[in-house]
């Protein structure tokens, strides 16, 4: 038995009026149910346009989206339950208690509502239940703001950065609920600029900039080195590359003070050789990738080719229109 995904995305394009170039440039994607999905990007790389869009809170210029086979926009009654939304900076009454607030939500989805002094209890904000909005700290607001997306028991949930400003006591319960809905089958679209998040809680990662998917696949395929990256370590800095290498048989380079990389296959012997001769010189070991990159590597080496294209693409452009200009 085959599901309908949750979200489609078909080619995408959303433009604003004035705007040289589109916020989204034919973007297409799915989320399953219980999957999800990390939508990364730097900032005004399209991710609040698309999934705005996602939201019923814009329309695409063209392209298609459905969200549980409805239109955002055109089927919003329809949907508007069965979605939830948690934005980073949340428009609510500021003047209410947070137990009050939550209640007053709870209220509007009737018996499909989570029981609110629960769902309070669970993202540890029963010790301030009665203090107004404006009065939490900024924490205390993004876990407030998670609650209110989740009391309508959504089968597809929008998370804007649900860990920024959190403690990493509130963070682990933040990350317990995502891990919840995934098992309870809710698609999660999850925007951050917290790439550990990313990896931790993502079934798949989507890199986008400047309208545009850079990169998509599970954060393991992402991660994932091949030989040509070698062993990345971290140790003082100034060591006796030379000598390493020589033991090793390839080439050391410092990329900046105090961070390596071997040249070598990220293999159990070569790491095994390469911690020996560094425990066997008395130098500590503060780091050690093999086999895989981080995930902020791959973000900002994307985005910066990106970027350098953009520039490039402008640069030429401007060289043409001076052309045009003076042909002499």
């Amino acid at each position: 038995m085959t599901t309908s995904p949750a979200i489609e995305v078909r080619d995408l394009v959303v433009r604003y009026a004035n705007a040289a170039a589109p916020a989204v440039d034919g973007v297409s994607f799915s989320v399953e149910p219980g999957e999800v999905l990390a939508l990364l990007g730097p900032n005004g790389a399209g991710k609040t346009s698309t999934v705005e869009t996602l939201e019923g809170y814009r329309r695409a210029t063209s392209g298609t989206v459905t969200v549980l086979g409805y239109h955002p926009i055109d089927d919003r009654q329809a949907l508007s339950a069965r979605i939830g939304v948690m934005l980073q900076r949340n428009g609510v009454y500021l003047t209410m208690g947070a137990r009050e607030v939550l209640r007053l939500f709870a209220s509007y989805y009737g018996e499909r509502a989570t029981d609110p002094d629960a769902l309070l209890e669970r993202v540890g904000l029963t010790g301030v239940a009665t203090t107004p909005w404006r009065r939490l700290s900024g924490g205390e607001q993004q876990r407030l703001s998670l609650a209110l997306a989740l009391v309508g028991r959504p089968e597809v949930a929008f998370l804007d950065e649900p860990t920024a400003a959190i403690d990493p006591t509130a963070r682990h319960t933040v990350r317990s609920l995502i891990n919840e809905l995934r098992e309870g089958g809710v698609a999660v679209v999850l925007t951050t600029h917290d790439l550990a998040d990313a990896e931790a809680l993502a079934d798949r990662v989507i890199i986008i900039d400047r309208g545009r998917i850079l990169a998509a696949g599970t954060p393991d395929e992402l991660t994932r080195a091949d030989a040509s990256d070698g062993i990345r370590f971290s140790a003082p800095t100034g060591i006796d590359m030379s000598g390493l290498s020589t033991t090793l048989g390839a080439s050391v380079n410092e990329r900046e003070p105090g961070t390596y990389v071997a040249s070598v296959a990220p293999s159990s012997r070569n790491v095994a050789v390469l911690t020996t001769w560094l425990a066997e010189h008395d130098y500590p070991l503060d780091d050690l990738q093999a086999g895989r990159r981080p995930l902020e590597d791959l973000f900002v080496r994307l985005t910066q080719s990106a970027s350098d294209t953009e520039a490039q693409r402008a640069a030429e452009q401007r060289r043409r229109e001076r052309r045009r200009r003076d042909p002499s």
